[in-house]
C-alpha cells in the first residue's frame, strides 16, 4: 500500500515537474527543485544533480531569438551557465545575459558558391554542353524567332545610328531597312560592307556624272566657239562682196 501511494505521489510530482519546466516562473522553479529533490530521494537517488541542468531553455530561446532578431537554431547557450540561464523569464535578463557573452547569435552558415561558380565558368568555354546535356529541341532551347529578332534589333539599331550620325541619308536608310527585313544580311559586318559599298558606288556615279557633264560643257563652249567663228567669217565674205 505505501509502494503504491508512494508511485502515484512520484506520477504527481513529474506531472508538477512539467508544468514548472514549460512555465519557467522563478518561484515555480524553486519548488520544482524541492519536488525534485523529495522525487530522487523517495526513489533512492543518492547523486542529486542540478534541476537547471536537464530544465526546457525553450522559453530563453524563444526570446534570445526575438532579441537578437534571428532564428532559435542560431542562438548558443553556455552550457555551463544552464542554472543562470534558467532563472531568466524575461527580456531585460536575456538582455543582459546576451551582454555579457552567456547568449550568443551563431553565425550563419556558409553556403559557398565556389563549385556553382567554377561550373558555369567552364560551361561558358563550352564544357557540360554536349547532347546528354540538352534537355529540349534544339528550337525549344533557342527559337529561330528569338534568333530573328536579335539580329534585326541589331542592324536596325545599327542603320538608325548611322542616319542620326548623317553617315546615310533617309534614302540609303530606307532601302537597307527594307533589305534587312528582306533576310539579306546575316550580321552587322555584312551590313556595314553593303553600306559601304553602297556609298562607294553613289560616289562612282557622282564622279561619273560630273565627269560627263564636264565633257558635255566642254563640247558646248567648242561648238558655239565653232559657231561664232564661222558667222565672224561670213559677216567677213560679205563685207568684202
Amino acid at each position: 500500500m505505501v509502494s503504491a501511494s508512494r508511485g502515484r505521489q512520484s506520477v504527481r510530482n513529474a506531472l508538477v515537474l512539467r508544468y514548472v519546466v514549460t512555465v519557467g516562473h522563478p518561484t515555480l522553479l524553486d519548488v520544482g527543485r524541492r519536488i525534485f529533490f523529495q522525487t530522487g530521494v523517495n526513489m533512492g537517488v543518492s547523486n542529486f544533480f542540478d534541476f537547471g541542468s536537464w530544465m526546457s531553455l525553450q522559453l530563453q530561446k524563444r526570446l534570445a531569438a526575438s532579441i537578437l532578431k534571428c532564428g532559435q537554431r542560431r542562438i548558443w547557450m553556455d552550457p555551463n551557465e544552464t542554472s543562470d540561464i534558467s532563472m531568466a523569464n524575461s527580456r531585460f535578463s536575456i538582455r543582459k545575459l546576451v551582454k555579457d557573452n552567456l547568449i550568443i547569435r551563431k553565425a550563419v552558415a556558409v553556403h559557398s558558391r565556389y563549385r556553382v561558380r567554377q561550373y558555369h565558368e567552364a560551361k561558358r568555354l563550352g564544357r557540360h554542353m554536349g547532347k546528354g546535356k540538352r534537355k529540349g529541341t534544339r528550337e525549344a532551347r533557342l527559337p529561330a524567332k528569338v534568333l530573328w529578332m536579335r539580329r534585326q534589333r541589331v542592324l536596325r539599331r545599327l542603320l538608325k545610328k548611322y542616319r542620326d550620325n548623317k553617315k546615310i541619308d533617309k534614302h540609303m536608310y530606307h532601302s537597307m531597312y527594307m533589305r534587312c527585313k528582306g533576310n539579306q544580311f546575316k550580321n552587322k559586318r555584312v551590313l556595314i560592307e553593303a553600306i559601304h559599298n553602297e556609298k562607294n558606288l553613289k560616289l562612282k556615279e557622282k564622279a561619273l556624272q560630273e565627269q560627263l557633264e564636264a565633257r558635255k560643257s566642254k563640247a558646248a563652249a567648242v561648238k558655239e566657239k565653232r559657231r561664232m567663228k564661222e558667222m565672224k567669217k561670213d559677216a567677213t565674205l560679205s563685207a568684202s562682196a
